[in-house]
């Protein structure tokens, strides 16, 4: 008797997944939409639907467009259900926002950060700051938080806590989520930036209806996320997607993780920037951090051959760096993101270029080269779908 009950509670937390999940990524559905995608019978839906209605997680939105007949009403994940956090720990800025259920943005904020100085304390203690004042600004209790997501540059490693490393940030098995944990009893969930951008992508933006992808970010440094068959992929220890710490030419130019050639030492911010300098024989790059520095970089190139030079390189670089994915995961789509991509867009026609020349002729014509849709808030928003994504997979099951 008992083994039967906890099958049948077993099955109904898996047909509660899969019908949260349809309509979170989905929604609005109607209940015969559900059936249609979720294989479920009209039963199971009803039943479960009705459930989730009386706990306020499930809404009505409306009626269905019918060519005669009853009409069908909508039904959606309820905004106000629940609230996330996702939060971007980047090299040059903290950033904390707020959503709804919805994924609406309610709340932002941001910390900015000095590159010399990225002392874990000081990251943990702008993440606390921030959650205070994303839930003060909207008005929302801690106990209608679901969760914090947290995307972090380097290595993060999963177990009872989070451990972060990130050599470029120079944290050697830095405990972040204990020292996060220390001033929060919110749940945490921590995982590194491009994956987090990865996962907003693949369900927001550029990567949805894919199942085979690879998410670039290219910021201040470089990571890439591997999708496989609709899943991440993170190796042995969940530091695959290292990109940027691939060997672009051997001896090249120091890498800020000690190695020489690393593809972060020529397309990282950071490195562009240097490139730039270099090419000016010593001469500073005009403004106070790197964005204005590689906006300022842009915009030169209208008039300098020197700038023009720095920003082809710059793109051959990228175009090479691509080519390897491609060879390397076959994907369908690869997607770059980050606030340099972003930054540096105009050159997507030269990298596609460059990548067509390094790649192998079937694998780059099977794949799209294409930049992302959410911007520069990819990372927040990824990471907030993290407590989301256990959420779901746990049949809509608050811990």
């Amino acid at each position: 008797m008992e083994l039967a009950r906890a099958t049948n509670r077993s099955v109904r937390l898996r047909n509660r997944s899969a019908l949260l999940t349809k309509l979170f990524l989905d929604g609005p559905l109607t209940r015969q939409d559900l059936v249609r995608s979720t294989g479920l019978s009209q039963p199971a839906v009803s039943n479960v639907v009705a459930d989730m209605i009386d706990e306020g997680l499930v809404a009505e939105a409306g009626a269905a467009e019918s060519d005669g007949g009853r009409p069908s009403m909508l039904l959606r994940i309820a905004p106000r259900f629940a609230f996330v956090i996702g939060v971007d720990v980047g090299e040059t800025r903290v950033r904390v926002e707020l959503f709804d259920f919805a994924m609406t943005l309610l709340a932002s904020v941001e910390y900015p950060l000095d590159p010399a100085r990225t002392e874990p304390d000081l990251v943990a203690g702008h993440v606390l700051a921030g959650i205070g004042a994303v839930t003060g600004q909207a008005g929302v209790t801690p106990g209608d938080v679901l969760g914090v997501g947290i995307g972090v540059s380097g290595v993060v490693e999963q177990g009872t806590e989070a451990v972060v490393h990130a050599q470029a940030l120079g944290w050697d098995r830095v405990p972040l989520e204990r020292l996060i944990g220390a001033g929060t009893d919110l749940p945490l969930h921590i995982d590194n930036g491009a994956k987090t951008l990865g996962q907003a992508e693949m369900w927001f933006g550029a990567g949805r209806g894919a199942r085979h992808a690879v998410f670039a970010l290219v910021g201040s440094g470089v990571g890439a996320s591997v999708v496989t068959n609709g899943a991440t992929y993170r190796g042995a220890s969940s530091s695959a997607g290292e990109w940027g710490h691939t060997t672009l030419v051997y001896g090249g130019r120091v890498c800020r993780c000690g190695a020489r050639g690393c593809l972060e030492a020529y397309v990282g911010a950071e490195a562009i920037i240097d490139r730039y300098r270099e090419a000016r024989r010593g001469r500073p790059v005009p403004g106070e951090d790197e964005e204005s520095q590689i906006a300022a970089l842009v915009a030169a190139a209208e008039t300098s051959a020197t700038a023009r030079r720095v920003l082809e390189d710059t793109a051959g670089y990228l175009g090479a760096g691509v080519a390897n994915l491609i060879n390397l995961f076959n994907p369908e789509r690869v997607v770059l993101g980050g606030w340099a991509a972003m930054a540096l867009g105009d050159l997507l026609p030269a990298v596609r270029e460059a990548a067509g020349r390094q790649a192998l002729r079937q694998p780059y014509e099977q794949a799209s080269i294409e930049l992302c849709r959410l911007g520069v808030d990819a990372v927040a928003l990824g990471a907030a779908t993290l407590p989301i994504a256990r959420f779901l997979t746990e049949g809509g099951v608050r811990r």
